[in-house]
């Protein structure tokens, strides 16, 4: 091959082409195999003077250029191509060979192909191969292996194989392959031709297959048959085939005809060729009967193991009472009816007849998926399903019933679908005639707010004899229908549903009868709401709208599109139009997604979430508004609000108001749902972040909703900073509450408290998993601490309460839960510390009582046992200030500023009050004094201060010790340092002595009488009971000791 681009210098009539200014000129020499014939033609269809082929001779000074030309096998020839689109595309090579085979051989043996012919050019390598009756033809491609393709499928690298096959009928079938399959072997009983397509640039081999050919053996089919109970099946042999039989029994009993079986058990059947499909198809039949209240059953048909690569026709036959009718109910959707002339794309087709008196009607042909529910046929009716061999049985199920009573031909009910359609019905018995003064009728139930049309697409008019053919419309309601002909203008633009009724007439019976093929329209009855929606001057919000409910009779378009749901990108702009749309059909939300590649280009002032301007015009209210947060490498959202604290809703803290804000990770997994006015200052996520804003109407509340910003990683998944408020508890809860956290995720609180408070924490409510790895954990500690307060697992005794005296954190981390799920609700609760600190000072005092009373106690007994003697000497009471003389007794061992005897650590309350008493008038003696322990005068108690007793030195503590004046009375207690009045001088007897007190005085504040009776003393001293001094009354009227 030579490609020139000059083609003027090659011969004298190439001058002609040029003058045609075509584009391109190849020039080629070619030698075809003698067994090959080669056509050349153009795929173009353009004029010979656009593209053309031409045949250059030697000696030759005239050029043949033609649009299609054959080549002579085994002649060198050279041909010019011109057109003006490349050749290689313009013109498509095909070459055809024959191979002739006897009952023994195939000459030649091998599909031969000539690599070297047109390899640029798209090429066809045709076979025809030839083999005599009974022989069976095997072809083998042992490069290729072939796989099985569907017509419309196309093989992507290039090589297409087809078989054609003819049978002896004259009977066409054609199976496409492709490369890379598992098919390496075919046989053929009949002529076949064998293609091999190549697209242009693709390499051949120069052997293709290898064809043999053998006689063909006398075969057969055997088959096991099991019919179900109540089920004939009938094998009937095409009248067109030839010398093959179906056999049964042991016999065997063959008919070339036809078979019948009916008993429900196992049967061989035996075919006297081996692809029995091809000759026989299979009838199977089953008869429902009904009663005046219900039918045998239902048309049900699972998959059928019967024949299944046979040619197969489900029937059954339905027949009820007389004047009744049998109802069939289509699943949803429903049916579609079609003319005789069309097949259903699934090739599954069913067939209603019904039997009248005058013979057999159809009354339609469907197919699934339409718009009929329901038929009703009069009396007598069969029911078919066609499914050809090659198919898989996918039946419907169709529901029997009992109709009402009828006096027409049929009834179709027809529930018309919304928006825009064209449903088409036949009359019964299309195209051939409808029964003569008969009638049919159809139900057709229009959607709300749609208008309809009846348009008549083809219809005879019979010649009638008795009658006139008329098409009655009722509605209900309306008392009179309307009464049209075949020729008068139909029902246009109505509203609501109404019912069709075809009358037939008389008819004369030589001529044509009533058919009729009619179509009805549907269209929406509203007008358009217009709303534009421009969205080109906003960064980031899309604009979502979608219809709320499946019934609902809403129509959006999205610039004249019909749409289920509209989304408006950032930055566009679109036309919407909204038909027959109320608010609450209609769902309206945003979305906007803000995020930043790094830490260093994120706004340090953070981003505030507000809700941009709604257009008016669109049908709802804006209901939600949805921020994608999208954190960059080594980052943490922050969410903020930006007039106060948020608060989580939770159990006992609902959120209630206008906006309701749930947070949720990227993922999806929910945060939970949060308000204003609470204790939460911050949000701290470690992932991506979505926040959906909920209202009644967003575009009301524009925000800011959240203060976002971004800042360093975190270790935990989430952290709340939190700042709990005296007299109101705070609610801690786990992300997602009460569903559970995440596997292996942590949260934490930052509890800020004020330095005079601390926190008593409860956990109210702990749902602990079963871990499969790891272990849920719960951590209390206080800030600056590294000691841990609390820290347990799933599998430790838990502790529900918890006193925290500082700002704390507290942390929990999740397993992964092998059953259940890991959720805590915290309460924490603000206690004033000065009220715990005056409890136990409290306490404190309590104890430090308690202990001194045993002291004391201790301190008596121990005096008890001592037994001493006890000196004549009577102890005075003298202010302070004032020595003690006893009689008989010298100067104490140690001074007053020795020892600490004038110091009272505790004073008996009967001596408080002792003034009340009579004055005391004697001097007792004991044995022997106090080993020289000083008696001093009496102070009143006061409390210690701080802690430490002050101790103070007086001039007295400094005084010579002097003897007492004698024959003076000083009283008991100074008057002018005793809050009561002083009472008269009288002696004291024994029972009026401090060593004693009256039982009748006791639980006495004032210990006065105030009961009468002997006297019952009680003795106080532990010392031995000292006898009453002797009283001497003086010269002068003084007493004395």
């Amino acid at each position: 091959m030579r490609l020139t681009t000059i083609c003027a210098g090659a011969l004298l009539g190439i001058v002609i082409l040029l003058l045609l200014n075509l584009s391109e000129c190849l020039h080629m020499n070619v030698h075809p195999d003698k067994d090959a014939a080669v056509n050349v033609s153009s795929s173009l269809f353009l004029p010979l003077e656009q593209c053309s082929v031409c045949t250059v001779r030697e000696n030759d000074t005239q050029t043949a250029c033609h649009s299609s030309l054959a080549l002579v096998p085994d002649e060198d020839i050279t041909l010019l191509f011109n057109c003006t689109e490349p050749p290689q595309r313009a013109f498509a090579i095909q070459i055809h060979r024959k191979i002739d085979c006897t009952k023994d051989s195939c000459s030649p043996a091998t599909g031969a192909a000539q690599p070297s012919l047109f390899p640029e050019f798209i090429r066809t390598l045709v076979w025809h191969l030839n083999v005599p009756e009974k022989t069976v033809l095997s072809l083998d491609f042992p490069s290729d292996r072939l796989k099985e393709m569907t017509e419309a499928e196309k093989c992507q690298d290039g090589y297409q194989y087809a078989v054609t096959r003819t049978s002896t009928e004259g009977e066409v079938k054609t199976q496409t392959y492709c490369r890379n399959g598992l098919v390496a072997h075919l046989d053929i009983l009949s002529n076949a031709t064998v293609s091999l397509q190549v697209q242009n640039g693709r390499k051949v081999n120069s052997s293709i297959f290898t064809a043999t050919a053998k006689p063909m053996k006398k075969q057969s089919r055997m088959m096991s048959v099991t019919p179900e109970p109540d089920t004939i099946v009938t094998i009937s042999r095409d009248a067109k085939a030839k010398e093959c039989s179906v056999c049964v029994g042991e016999g065997p009993t063959c008919n070339s005809k036809e078979l019948i079986l009916k008993d429900a058990h196992n049967t061989s059947v035996k075919f006297t060729c081996p692809q029995p499909q091809d000759v026989f198809s299979v009838q199977i039949n089953r008869d429902i009967d009904c009663t005046e209240i219900a039918c045998s059953g239902n048309i049900v048909q699972a998959e059928s193991s019967l024949f299944p690569d046979f040619n197969r026709t489900f029937t059954w036959d339905l027949k009820v009472p007389p004047g009744l009718s049998f109802q069939l109910d289509f699943p949803s959707p429903g049916m579609r009816q079609i003319p005789p002339s069309e097949t259903c794309p699934e090739e599954h087709t069913y067939t209603i007849i019904t039997y009248q008196r005058t013979g057999p009607a159809t009354v339609g042909m469907f197919c699934p998926d339409g718009t009929i529910t329901t038929v009703q046929v009069l009396y007598k009716g069969r029911v078919s399903l066609q499914v050809p061999g090659d198919r898989k049985l996918e039946p419907l199920d169709f529901k029997v019933t009992v109709g009402p009573e009828i006096k027409m031909l049929a009834v179709v009910k027809v529930n018309l679908s919304r928006g825009v359609s064209d449903t088409n019905f036949l009359s019964a018995n299309y195209p051939r005639g409808f029964s003569d003064n008969d009638l049919m009728r159809w139900d057709f139930m229009v959607p709300g707010m749609h208008n309809y049309t009846v348009n008549f697409l083809n219809y005879t008019a019979p010649l009638c004899r008795k009658k006139n053919v008329m098409v009655i419309y009722d509605k209900e309601g309306e008392e009179v229908g309307i009464q049209k002909t075949l020729v008068d203008p139909q029902p246009t633009h109505r509203q609501g549903s109404f019912t069709m009724t075809l009358f037939n007439c008389e008819t004369d019976k030589t001529k044509q009868g009533l058919s009729l093929h009619f179509r009805i329209s549907v269209m929406r009855s509203g007008h358009p709401v217009l709303c534009t929606v421009n969205l080109s001057e906003e960064e980031g919000p899309f604009l979502h709208i979608e219809k709320m409910g499946s019934d609902s009779h809403c129509e959006m378009r999205k610039d004249s599109v019909v749409q289920e749901k509209i989304t408006v990108p950032s930055g566009s702009k679109a036309s919407l139009s909204f038909l027959d749309c109320p608010s609450e059909d209609v769902r309206l939300t945003a979305t906007k997604t803000i995020g930043c590649q790094s830490l260093d280009s994120c706004s340090v002032s953070g981003t505030l979430l507000t809700v941009p301007k709604i257009p008016m015009c669109l049908p709802t209210l804006l209901q939600s508004f949805t921020w994608h947060l999208n954190v960059p490498v080594y980052g943490t959202v922050d969410l903020l609000s930006p007039t106060g604290n948020l608060r989580q809703s939770l159990p006992g803290q609902e959120c209630n108001g206008s906006v309701s804000l749930h947070i949720a990770e990227g993922d999806g997994s929910s945060i939970g749902y949060f308000c204003s006015e609470g204790i939460i200052r911050k949000v701290q996520v470690h992932s991506n972040v979505s926040v959906t804003a909920t209202a009644k109407d967003l575009s009301l509340i524009q925000g800011p909703f959240l203060n976002v910003s971004f800042s360093d990683e975190i270790s935990e998944s989430i952290i709340y900073t939190v700042q709990p408020r005296m007299g109101s508890p705070a609610l801690l809860a786990t992300p997602n509450w009460p569903s559970g956290m995440k596997p292996y995720s942590t949260v934490s609180w930052i509890v800020n408290l004020p330095g005079h408070l601390q926190a008593n924490l409860l956990f109210t409510n702990i749902s602990q998993p079963k871990c499969g790895q790891g272990h849920t954990c719960i951590k209390v500690q206080t800030l600056g601490s590294p000691e841990e307060i609390l820290s347990q697992r799933e599998d430790e005794a838990a502790e529900d309460k918890l006193m925290v005296p500082e700002s704390f954190y507290l942390n929990m981390s999740n397993c992964l839960p092998e059953d259940r799920h890991f959720s805590v609700l915290s309460k924490v609760t603000l206690q004033n510390t000065s009220k715990l600190l005056q409890s136990a000072i409290l306490g404190t005092v309590g104890a430090v009582l308690l202990l001194m009373v045993i002291v004391l106690t201790v301190v008596c007994l121990v005096l008890r046992k001592k037994k001493r003697t006890m000196v004549n000497e009577a102890s005075i009471y003298v202010r302070k200030g004032n020595n003690i003389f006893i009689p008989g007794d010298g100067m104490f061992s140690k001074t007053r500023s020795d020892n600490e005897s004038h110091v009272y650590a505790s004073i008996e309350d009967t001596m408080v009050y002792g003034h009340l008493l009579r004055e005391p008038s004697y001097v007792g003696t004991i044995q022997a004094h106090f080993q020289g322990q000083p008696v001093d005068t009496y102070r009143t108690f006061m409390p210690l201060q701080d802690g430490v007793p002050e101790i103070t030195e007086t001039a007295a503590d400094h005084e010579p010790e002097l003897v007492p004046e004698k024959d003076m009375y000083r009283p008991f207690l100074d008057p002018s340092e005793s809050f009561m009045p002083s009472r008269p001088r009288t002696p004291i007897n024994r029972h009026n002595s401090m060593g004693f007190m009256d039982r009748r005085m006791v639980d006495n504040e004032l210990y006065t009488f105030k009961s009468t009776g002997d006297i019952n003393t009680i003795r106080l001293s532990g010392a031995d009971q000292i006898l009453d001094p002797e009283i001497f009354i003086g010269s002068d009227g003084e007493e004395s000791i």
